[in-house]
């Protein structure tokens, strides 16, 4: 769709703001710089660019965990260095085709890309935000807003960007940078070290850093930097949004959803004391002391247990994402393992928002594919050594990547079994599910790598994007064949489940450019442009209409295999690869899409996680004596599963949270309104 429109006053006022001749001079911008790319304290990548008077070339390269984008462009500047012409091609994280356009012109700025196509009248240039960005581009974003006045500005095709100064730091060779937070973009902010001619020396993030080239020495430096900001802005916004009542109050004129028999029942009063459900009356019978508590009204409205991931990797920011849609309880499945470990024990002190977290330990083998998390280990010793000191450490399961080798699985579950601890993971390139669960798996990961045992040859290698696109054969796999029936029955035999993530394969399998999914279509509007124009997007490569038809006859068959496991009794523990929490509601959708009933679903997000994860004592049910774990929705899930989407009230223990006064503070558009806080004596 092409859109028309005027560039409004205060857009017009910033790009003509005169600081920006001097910021972007012909001096500052000339050079050639490489930022090298780097994650879990190994090179993956990196980023060129050569800045000329009045262009810019730029190529990106990324290579961790089998992926990444490969990306060049080509950019023309104003003389205030706004880009006027943008060229950008080559492949996106899972190696779709990129080829995104941007040109502003004799009063006129047009854009094409995977996200879709617009032109707005401009008397001036104006910046755009690119749909496949390299960290060259974050900079040069920082640079502009922070010239503009009160480092604000209004930008293509939508939103506003604001850049704050933080901090300088020292480096070697004498010389210091600046630290600025972007916000506005994405879900979460962007930071950026800029020199004394604001030219480019970091870009800081969660699991990926570039660094310029001769500085990869203050890479941990940086990477705590990072950390200290980040945590400051989060823990800032626990402060903020965390609110927490002294005595009872009750959750008044409620349904609940019981996830012990799959029914809702109500009206109802939820009286919760110290972090704890202490009673659930019928709203005819309360004493008088019940009905002079402060309170919460449901408004009629249903109460379910917090939701559950089961398949997280937990970032600084995730906790408040997750809160906001209803998600108490998450499986961590990876990530750098004291930077974990420091974060679970800031929840415990409260001073840091987020869901229970239960830590599962990243292994992984060395290869050219390897991916950068956890430990990856060179030999069967030192996985060993891994095993015990995640079992130290307090870690429930170990979970194995796609680069071990299977040789060594046998003694890495025999190891971890010893210890009382599961083992889970994807099903290592070159053997298949069988030989895992027979090596002793205890539940197998993400539905492609069950699939791919069905649809792959001994030799291809599922450590590349293979483990994607060949989910495009499943179009025609025979669901009553020996070699699923077999594995189906292997996995009915030995109790094993499967933690699906049914949506990533979803979005993976069915994005295409332009096009708002199905999936994203009921959030996507409320959330910051740099995320909205990601999400309309083709991941996979050599798209025509064939291979496109083969990718949705394929996720239909994927629903059907869900179905299928669930109806032999095969455990499905929703998870979503994912940290927003959007996607747990999809997820369940997907569920309910597949054949079960919004009920089953439900038990699948609430109850059955909590009796998997030996946690059903405490969390799982709404039950008298249960911790408050609670989650006030706007409709009856067990009619629309989608209700789900719309928490007006998140309780985790003495901690409530409204998701509206959340996503506020996140700049997003809430979903459900706000419910007040009512006490004995007013609001």
């Amino acid at each position: 769709m092409t859109v028309k429109f005027t560039i409004n006053r205060r857009l017009r006022t910033a790009l003509l703001f005169p600081v920006m001749a001097g910021l972007f001079s012909t001096s500052a911008l000339a050079g050639a710089t490489t930022l090298t790319v780097m994650a879990n304290g190994e090179k993956v990548g990196f980023v060129k660019f050569d800045e000329k008077e009045n262009s810019v070339s730029v190529d990106y390269r990324v290579d961790n965990n089998g992926r990444g984008p490969k990306l060049h462009a080509e950019v023309s500047l104003s003389g205030e260095g706004i880009p006027v012409n943008w060229e950008i091609s080559g492949r996106s994280l899972m190696g779709g085709q990129v080829t995104e356009s941007y040109r502003w012109d004799a009063g006129s700025a047009i854009w094409q890309s995977q996200a879709g196509s617009g032109q707005v009248s401009a008397t001036e240039p104006v910046l755009y935000i690119t749909n496949d960005s390299t960290p060259w581009e974050t900079t040069q974003y920082v640079k502009t807003v922070w010239a503009a006045p009160e480092h604000r500005l209004a930008v293509l095709p939508a939103g506003e960007l604001t850049v704050a100064k933080l901090q300088n730091v020292p480096l070697p060779g004498n010389f210091h940078a600046t630290v600025y937070r972007m916000t506005g973009r994405g879900l979460t902010p962007d930071y950026v070290l800029l020199d004394d001619d604001m030219l480019p020396v970091a870009v800081l993030g969660t699991n990926q850093l570039s660094i310029r080239e001769g500085l990869e020495s203050e890479l941990t430096r940086l990477s705590e930097l990072y950390g200290e900001l980040e945590m400051q802005r989060v823990q800032a916004l626990q402060k903020q949004l965390a609110h927490r009542h002294e005595g009872k109050y009750v959750v008044r004129n409620a349904w609940y959803f019981d996830a012990k028999s799959g029914s809702r029942k109500g009206p109802v009063n939820i009286v919760v004391d110290g972090g704890k459900i202490s009673a659930i009356l019928d709203t005819g019978s309360e004493s008088t002391n019940v009905q002079n508590l402060p309170y919460y009204d449901a408004e009629g409205g249903t109460v379910i247990p917090g939701l559950n991931d089961m398949h997280s990797h937990t970032t600084l920011d995730s906790g408040l994402w997750y809160l906001a849609a209803g998600v108490t309880n998450t499986r961590d499945m990876g990530n750098n393992n004291p930077f974990l470990l420091d974060l679970m024990k800031q929840m415990d002190e409260k001073t840091l928002a987020g869901p229970r977290i239960v830590k599962n330990g990243f292994l992984e083998g060395r290869s050219p594919y390897s991916a950068r998390l956890g430990y990856v280990v060179d030999s069967e010793k030192e996985a060993l050594e891994k095993v015990r000191w995640y079992h130290e450490n307090g870690f429930w399961q170990i979970k194995i990547y796609n680069s071990m080798n299977p040789d060594w699985v046998p003694a890495i579950t025999t190891e971890a079994h010893k210890l009382g601890m599961g083992v889970t993971g994807h099903i290592p390139a070159f053997t298949n599910p069988d030989a895992m669960i027979s090596s002793g798996y205890d539940e197998i990961t993400h539905i492609n790598q069950l699939m791919l045992g069905w649809l792959l040859t001994p030799e291809e290698d599922t450590r590349t994007p293979l483990r994607l696109t060949a989910m495009q054969r499943a179009a025609n796999l025979d669901l009553d064949s020996k070699p699923v029936q077999r594995t189906m029955d292997h996995m009915e035999k030995e109790g094993v489940p499967l933690d699906p993530t049914a949506v990533i394969l979803e979005r993976l399998m069915l994005s295409r450019a332009g096009e708002v999914s199905e999936a994203d279509a009921p959030y996507l509007s409320h959330m910051p442009i740099g995320y909205q124009r990601y999400r309309k997007r083709t991941f996979v490569p050599g798209l025509t209409q064939e291979v496109d038809t083969a990718y949705r006859e394929s996720f239909s068959k994927l629903l059907e295999v869900l179905k299928r496991l669930h109806e032999r009794g095969i455990q499905l523990l929703p998870g979503t690869d994912d940290t927003s929490g959007f996607t747990v509601h999809r997820e369940l959708e997907l569920y309910v899409k597949a054949g079960l009933s919004p009920a089953e679903a439900l038990i699948a997000g609430t109850l059955g996680c909590a009796q998997y994860m030996e946690q059903e004592s405490r969390v799982g049910s709404i039950e008298a004596g249960k911790q408050a774990d609670l989650v006030i929705l706007d409709g009856n899930p067990l009619e629309d599963i989608s209700a789900v989407r719309h928490p007006r009230l998140v309780v985790k223990d003495d901690q409530v949270y409204s998701p509206a006064e959340i996503y506020t503070a996140l700049g997003v558009k809430p979903f459900a309104k706000r419910i007040s806080f009512v006490s004995s004596t007013g609001k």
